[in-house]
């Protein structure tokens, strides 16, 4: 049965070196933001427009955005009540299993790893097409010192540079989305086009012309797209005044993302016929943002989005090594690795877990040698599928603490934030994640990447329970 939150809290303080609290709501917005505006955006939306056609797209990142809500609520009652760098590796820890806990922690390292290589693959092939006689080798190093510099300043100096980060491509996707409008009704010229509005693209071929199958396929895509959210459970340790700034943190990113990501795939749907939209079309860098901005007119765009999508991959990157470094600062607090992980620095910066987890964006030096597309597609798999496990391992954590909460003779009233209609809202989390899971065996160029996660999950509870079992159960 998992221990009181109580004794956690003293294990860990007692064990690990103080993070600073230097964070504030318009941080965690940003941060959140940061996290998921990213290559499930600007390069995955594409691939699912062309999988599932236009409405299905649509209705796909609908699902995609009350799926994350629902975990989001979770994990802001969660994370309002306990606030932790260690975040949901910490509550998988208390109330699933302390295994569990280790491999969630694992599993979300492994998440933002595979995606520092998605980022700085994609931001590499994109400087390529500027400077096709200079190695991707330097460039996925060049990206990876600017983020490795941005990771390793004060927490205060990190949220602030992620928040400018970010900014740029929120302000590109409002400008992607208002322009797109303005084609869309005849107010601005469209290549090609001469009647508004331009919706014929929507229904041109059917409402849904692969059939419904491929909404249920590309979920892991979709779910990929909203990851990046929980970064601020992750960054609630971190956080001025939690209790506040957490949930209203929650209710803002999600909300504008889910307007972000709707109001981009109805523009491009729109737009661009479904086949066009996706990697396949001309290449992982051509972007469904550049072709649709270049058709409106608008001088050097090609030039313009590019230079905002390299700096949106950063922005993902950097918000990525934050959130990997500190899953391991949390092993390391909790003794489940060396001492050394959980050192910080004058500054408050774990380091050591820092510059660990940068051997993440390793792959990405690989994409020169071997098909970039495929190292790409094989690293969104695996981040993705490992998302979508530590989402569900949030709304199990969440449902054993209420139960717990409950047993214990509290009362919903005293939780700082409690997340509605319980039990309603984790069960629903869980099964819809769980089904996402499952997608992912019916995608030819996947299976590989899913059978290497499931190896690396029996790893972990297999290393847990042959080195840190007995030391947990000589504590409990």
């Amino acid at each position: 049965m998992p221990s009181s939150p109580i004794q956690n809290d003293a294990q860990v303080s007692s064990n690990s070196s103080p993070l600073k609290r230097a964070m504030s709501t318009r941080h965690l917005v940003m941060i959140s933001l940061g996290g998921a505006i990213g290559t499930g955006l600007f390069l995955g939306s594409g691939e699912v427009i062309s999988q599932t056609g236009p409405i299905g797209a649509i209705l796909s990142y609908i699902l995609g955005g009350v799926i994350a809500y629902m975990v989001m609520l979770c994990l802001g009652e969660l994370a309002v009540h306990m606030p932790e760098s260690g975040s949901f590796g910490t509550y998988a820890q208390r109330y699933i299993g302390p295994g569990t806990g280790y491999t969630v922690t694992w599993l979300y390292w492994l998440t933002w790893s595979a995606t520092l290589g998605t980022e700085f693959t994609a931001a590499a092939l994109l400087m390529q097409e500027w400077f096709p006689h200079i190695s991707m080798w330097l460039w996925t190093l060049i990206f990876a010192a600017i983020v490795f510099g941005l990771n390793m300043s004060s927490t205060k100096w990190f949220a602030e540079s992620e928040f400018w980060l970010s900014l740029v491509k929120v302000i590109t996707v409002i400008a992607f989305i208002l322009f797109g409008l303005l084609a869309i009704f005849g107010l601005l010229n469209y290549q090609g086009h001469h009647e508004a509005p331009l919706f014929s693209n929507l229904t041109a071929e059917g409402w849904f012309p692969q059939g419904l199958f491929p909404i249920f396929t590309t979920m892991l895509i979709v779910n990929f797209a909203f990851s990046g959210t929980e970064l601020i459970g992750v960054a609630a340790g971190e956080t001025e005044d939690p209790a506040k700034n957490v949930p209203k943190a929650i209710n803002t990113a999600i909300w504008r993302l889910l307007i972000f990501f709707v109001g981009t795939i109805i523009v491009i749907s729109a737009l661009l016929p479904h086949q066009m939209a996706g990697l396949h079309a001309e290449g992982v860098s051509s972007s469904p943002f550049v072709t649709v901005f270049d058709h409106i007119g608008i001088p050097y765009a090609e030039d313009i989005i590019r230079f905002v999508i390299i700096t949106a991959l950063l922005s993902a990157a950097n918000s990525g090594l934050f959130a990997a470094s500190r899953m391991m600062w949390s092993l390391s607090a909790k003794k489940q690795l060396p001492a050394i992980f959980s050192r910080v620095n004058a500054r408050g910066i774990p380091y050591i877990a820092v510059i660990v987890t940068m051997f993440g964006a390793l792959p990405g030096l690989l994409s020169e040698q071997f098909a970039p597309e495929t190292i790409f597609k094989n690293l969104l798999g695996v981040a993705a599928f490992t998302m979508v496990v530590v989402w569900m391992s949030i709304c199990l954590s969440q449902f054993n603490f209420r139960r717990q909460w409950y047993k214990q003779g509290h009362s919903k009233a005293e939780l700082g934030f409690a997340a509605p209609l319980f039990p309603i809202v984790p069960i629903l989390g869980f099964v819809f994640c769980l089904i996402t899971c499952i997608s992912m065996v019916f995608d030819p160029e996947m299976v590989v990447g899913f059978i290497c996660c499931l190896i690396f999950i029996a790893i972990c509870y297999i290393s847990y329970a042959f080195l840190y079992k007995s030391q947990h159960d000589s504590q409990s």
